[in-house]
C-alpha cells in the first residue's frame, strides 16, 4: 500500500486532535517510497526504501504507466525486473503531497515535518514554498 495512505492519515490525525490541541501537533511528511517485490509475503517480503524522483526514473526506464490512488492520494505502478520479476512502487508526488497539506490546513495543525531530507524532491519543495511562509527557527 501507499507510504502513507490519505485515509489512514486522516483517521490518526482526526483521533490525534481529540487528545491533543492541534496547534501543538505536527504531521509526519514521508520524502520517500517503497520498491516492492511481489507477491507480498508477510513477514517475509522486504521493500527496498527509494527517493521519489527515483521511483519516477524507475518507472520512466521501465516504461510503466504511473497510476494514482484516489483513496490514498497516492502514486503507484508495476514493473517487471530483468529477472521477470514483478514489482509495484508506490512513492510521493506533488499531487499527494498537496493532500496532505490540506490536511495539516484542514485540521489546524501546526505543521509538518518531513521523515527523510536525504533524497531529492525538488517539486515538493516548490510546492511547499508556494503555500506557506517558510521560517527558519534559529536558537
Amino acid at each position: 500500500m501507499a507510504v502513507a495512505p490519505l485515509d489512514k492519515v486522516r483517521q490518526v490525525v482526526a483521533y490525534g486532535v481529540t487528545e491533543i490541541p492541534p496547534q501543538k501537533i505536527l504531521m509526519g511528511l514521508p520524502n520517500y517510497g517503497y520498491d516492492w517485490l511481489l507477491p507480498f509475503e508477510k513477514g517475509v517480503t522486504r521493500a527496498t526504501s527509494i527517493g521519489n524522483q527515483y521511483a519516477v526514473e524507475i518507472a520512466a526506464k521501465n516504461r510503466a504507466s504511473i497510476r494514482f490512488d484516489e483513496t490514498a492520494q497516492s502514486p503507484y505502478f508495476e514493473y517487471w525486473d530483468l529477472l521477470g520479476r514483478k514489482h509495484v512502487v508506490w512513492f510521493e508526488d506533488v499531487r499527494s503531497m498537496q493532500a496532505k497539506f490540506q490536511l495539516m490546513d484542514e485540521y489546524s495543525l501546526l505543521g509538518g515535518g518531513y521523515w527523510n531530507l536525504m533524497r531529492p524532491f525538488n517539486q515538493n519543495w516548490g510546492l511547499l514554498a508556494a503555500r506557506y511562509e517558510i521560517r527558519k527557527n534559529v536558537s
